[in-house]
């Protein structure tokens, strides 16, 4: 929304939420947005392997998946599909807090797919953090660039 397009979320939680695959669908576009629900997204992100088991059937044929390799190492993967594993959770340690895995892994999806800008990810926090006066919102920073410098490491080694 901060760099004027449009955004909507559908949230699915239910009896799964603790421990489950809860999931949420994102739809970012520069046309007006005529349903929240997508049966076959062009992205999927999983956080864990529960997620990444239920949900990687739903992407779109030539779609993305990226998910969190630290927990994914007995799963098989469609071979019609990108995929593109990102340790998120051990990335994320070392920024100082596993909880911002999910930080990890929108600085991962902004450097591959450059749908948002990199300022705007980081603004949005900069902007929470002056608010509320605590080191999240620095955390959840430090934790997009990592996930953004591991995606261009791994381009540059490909390269």
């Amino acid at each position: 929304m901060t760099e004027g397009k449009k955004v909507t979320w559908f949230p699915s939680y239910g009896a799964e939420m603790r421990g489950g695959t809860a999931n949420c669908t994102v739809i970012i576009s520069d046309d007006m947005i005529g349903s929240p629900v997508v049966l076959n997204p062009d992205v999927l992100i999983a956080m864990n392997s529960a997620s990444l088991e239920k949900f990687q059937h739903t992407i779109r044929k030539n779609g993305v998946l990226f998910f969190d390799a630290s927990f994914a190492q007995k799963t098989r993967f469609r071979k019609d599909i990108e995929l593109i594993p990102v340790p998120a959770t051990r990335i994320a340690s070392l920024t100082g807090s596993t909880r911002s895995a999910n930080m990890v892994m929108l600085g991962a999806f902004v450097a591959r797919t450059s749908l948002i800008k990199t300022s705007s990810a980081i603004k949005i926090f900069e902007n929470r953090s002056e608010l509320v006066k605590n080191s999240n919102g620095r955390t959840n920073i430090n934790s997009i660039l990592e996930g953004i410098k591991y995606i261009e490491n791994k381009k540059s080694q490909n390269n």
